[in-house]
């Protein structure tokens, strides 16, 4: 019999997520400055992948490994890289384009999109629960989205590229969860992450044709950050409760990265926090409350019936 996975230990690795997701993610909007965007995820994650790869070839950190069959091997290449290939184009040229607070908030709304993903509309209760959580959201993205596009405060692309980022990572995180069937959380991670690096290699060509790369020490050891932390560590944790949980349980823990990221961000780089940044915060987290509560333990069935 299977062992039924301990759901502490699962929350536990989801939190250890966030926290090095807002870390790595003040380290490449501090990467963009001096690098090029897509220069940055595609070695990070050529990088990352080829060394997970390697760790789960000649060591048991991260259990048992299967072969990839070919069908296999084209699923990870249309389900995993080419879907995070291009969340990961699009996040990069968000945060070089607009603030780490407010990409990773928009992030924050994904939990919805995934929420609706799970489910078509119907007449009854969890239907108008997934729709109301879907219009709170909705509210948090147009507040903080507002007075870029209004007044033009900040950068109308890098806040739409942080909308689009949303979705992407709710897509994305479907995709892993149907190739969890097949393979582990580190396994998923570790044949996607180079084959992402792939993807974005020839764009990453064009652009250090046309901007240099300086160096740096201090660079080389943010970017070896995001490899190690910001991607193996954090992903494998990620990837390893798509397993277990659905993609919107999962995807609540995804509320708190914009927290992780505007913390790291305001006192390693003093990115100040914009007034509509909490406005927004907790009306996508009202919504994320709404769509992911189990409000039938909170009020009783006799209040909310399921159909």
């Amino acid at each position: 019999m299977q062992k039924k996975p301990n759901s502490t230990a699962i929350a536990a690795g989801l939190l250890c997520a966030v926290f090095l997701w807002g870390a790595s993610n003040t380290a490449v909007k501090y990467l963009v400055t001096f690098w090029p965007p897509v220069f940055i995820g595609s070695t990070r994650f050529l990088s990352a992948g080829l060394l997970f790869c390697a760790l789960l070839r000649w060591t048991k950190l991260f259990g048992e490994t299967r072969p990839v069959s070919r069908e296999l091997s084209r699923r990870l290449w249309l389900r995993g890289g080419l879907s995070l290939a291009v969340y990961i184009l699009a996040f990069n040229w968000a945060l070089k384009l607009s603030s780490v607070s407010h990409v990773t908030l928009y992030l924050g709304a994904s939990p919805v999109w995934a929420l609706l993903w799970e489910g078509r509309p119907r007449r009854n209760w969890e239907s108008l629960r997934r729709y109301g959580a879907a219009a709170l959201a909705f509210c948090g993205v147009a507040v903080l989205l507002w007075p870029a596009v209004r007044r033009g405060a900040g950068s109308v692309p890098g806040e739409f590229l942080g909308v689009v980022c949303s979705v992407l990572w709710a897509f994305f995180g479907r995709q892993c969860h149907i190739l969890g069937r097949d393979l582990s959380g580190a396994e998923v991670s570790a044949q996607t992450f180079w084959r992402v690096g792939i993807l974005l290699a020839p764009f990453s060509l064009v652009e250090i044709s046309m901007q240099p790369v300086p160096w740096q020490l201090n660079l080389l050891l943010l970017q070896l950050f995001c490899v190690l932390g910001g991607s193996i560590a954090a992903f494998a944790f990620w990837n390893g409760a798509l397993r277990h949980w659905k993609t919107s349980q999962v995807y609540l823990f995804n509320n708190l990265v914009p927290l992780s990221s505007m913390a790291w961000a305001y006192y390693c780089l003093d990115e100040q926090i914009t007034p509509t940044f909490w406005r927004a915060m907790l009306l996508i987290g009202a919504g994320v409350l709404l769509g992911q509560a189990n409000w039938q333990r909170v009020f009783g069935r006799l209040w909310l019936p399921t159909e």
